[in-house]
């Protein structure tokens, strides 16, 4: 007979079944993780330390490495302590929290990436009008909106999930506690779950996505069409390129994830895919800016000379 005791914690089956191969992924991940708290950490000081960069681009990119640094916590430590682990468990109340902060992070990014393409666009293409369309009080709201999108957005999920039974099966075929691996062990029907899953969970996605692709083509024919000096192309591009080598980064893999039709199964791909966006990207933001940024560069170069030159004086 079926066990109908109700589930209170879960098991997570982690990356791979693969002996021997611990040391070097705890390693691995443990870098990736110190890296991303390192460089976002840095970013969101030198965003706040250096009045240069008090202005609406570096106002977002501070957002976005504040969602960074917080977004790989959600999960990083968690699969990191797994790795030596037999039998690792998380409660059920845990597995909720973790999906919750997973998805709020990841939307919120996800429209933020939107909003930060829309700054380049107006002030590429409608630069008289930037300080005007975006206004510190107009910068605030957006970035409210961002995370109250994303808040909301993983509150729907929390709830639906929530009122689901989990009886009998405990392993959840992940590294963390993700939505789709976690219906599939529901006992009621999930079809309401994966309907908005893949409707405004892939919309999250995709729209923002679209937008940002937009704006971009928008800016790219502007360049083209109506800007003549070649300093002034390679500027605007230079200034872009670092935004978009982050967005397809983030949204191709999401997309991958969230937007077609899901099962409710969780192959190994889908790790690595998640692995990606969630825990590789956040690393390499801080390094993708910095690389193209000169005034990040510049502010970073002066912050380091007072904190070493200065304080030993």
């Amino acid at each position: 007979m079926e066990n109908q005791t109700e589930v209170s914690e879960f098991i997570l089956t982690g990356l791979t079944d693969l002996q021997g191969m611990e040391d070097f992924l705890f390693t691995l991940f443990l870098l990736l993780y110190v890296a991303t708290l390192l460089g976002n950490g840095a970013m969101v000081a030198m965003v706040l330390a250096e009045p240069r960069l008090h202005t609406p681009m570096y106002f977002f990119l501070g957002n976005l490495s504040c969602l960074d640094f917080c977004y790989c916590t959600v999960t990083v430590p968690k699969m990191l302590s797994g790795f030596f682990s037999e039998r690792q468990t998380i409660s059920l109340a845990g597995c909720l929290a973790q999906l919750h902060f997973f998805h709020f992070l990841g939307s919120s990014e996800a429209v933020l990436l939107a909003i930060m393409a829309y700054d380049r666009y107006v002030a590429i293409c409608n630069p008289l009008r930037y300080r005007l369309v975006m206004s510190p009080q107009a910068c605030l709201l957006l970035a409210v909106s961002t995370w109250a999108t994303g808040f909301l957005h993983a509150l729907m999920h929390t709830i639906m999930t929530s009122q689901l039974h989990f009886r009998g099966h405990k392993n959840i075929h992940h590294f963390f506690c993700d939505i789709k691996p976690l219906l599939s062990l529901a006992c009621d029907s999930t079809r309401l779950n994966l309907t908005l899953l893949n409707i405004i969970t892939g919309g999250i996605v995709v729209i923002p996505c679209v937008l940002t692709l937009l704006s971009y083509l928008y800016i790219i024919s502007f360049l083209l069409l109506k800007v003549q000096s070649r300093e002034s192309r390679r500027k605007a591009f230079s200034t872009c390129a670092s935004h978009l080598t982050v967005v397809s980064l983030f949204y191709g893999a999401a997309i991958l994830t969230y937007a077609p039709p899901s099962s409710g199964e969780s192959p190994q791909w889908d790790m690595v895919i998640v692995l990606l966006y969630s825990v590789v990207t956040p690393a390499l933001n801080p390094v993708i800016y910095t690389l193209r940024n000169k005034e990040v560069q510049a502010a970073l170069r002066k912050i380091l000379h007072r904190r070493f030159f200065l304080d030993g004086v």
